[in-house]
């Protein structure tokens, strides 16, 4: 278990390894944490935004984020041909901008950096989020008027 504690109190936190009975909090969370961008860009459906995490759910690929002993999000690290996609990233509102984020992010881009592996993400244009990926090193690789491509390379945004 770990600490963050950029704002406010600390939340000990923990990474678990996701199981199929995860699924339906992880859909609930992710329509929740998507909803105002989706809204922004004229794009959320109710039942889209549920089924497109359940149709790409992979439980091997997927950690639930344990914050003060209970769900508090999830993030999925693809394998990818040359290196690993993030996916899946989301927070429970109540726990954003405390840090929590960013030390979940430092853990897994060090594992990615002990493997030399490339990490590719896709974020939503205009999402709060696309900081704090480049806070981490993250650049822009592609976008489009929906999504903005982004890579970090092994070992950057480190200090």
């Amino acid at each position: 278990m770990e600490t963050s504690a950029r704002t406010g109190s600390p939340v000990e936190w923990a990474l678990r390894s996701a199981a199929p009975a995860d699924l339906e909090a992880i859909v609930e969370l992710r329509a929740t944490v998507m909803r105002p961008d989706l809204e922004r860009l004229g794009r959320f459906d109710e039942y889209r935004v549920r089924q497109r995490l359940r149709d790409a759910f992979i439980p091997q690929h997927t950690s639930v984020i344990v914050a003060n002993g209970a769900f508090a999000g999830c993030v999925a690290v693809r394998p990818a041909e040359d290196g690993r996609w993030l996916e899946h990233f989301y927070l429970d509102p109540g726990l954003q901008g405390r840090g929590l984020g960013s030390a979940v992010l430092r853990t897994l881009l060090k594992r990615a950096d002990a493997d030399d592996a490339l990490v590719r993400l896709n974020v939503l244009q205009g999402s709060a989020a696309r900081r704090l990926y480049e806070r981490h090193g993250f650049t822009v690789e592609a976008e489009d008027p929906v999504d903005v491509f982004m890579v970090r390379r092994p070992g950057a945004g480190t200090s």
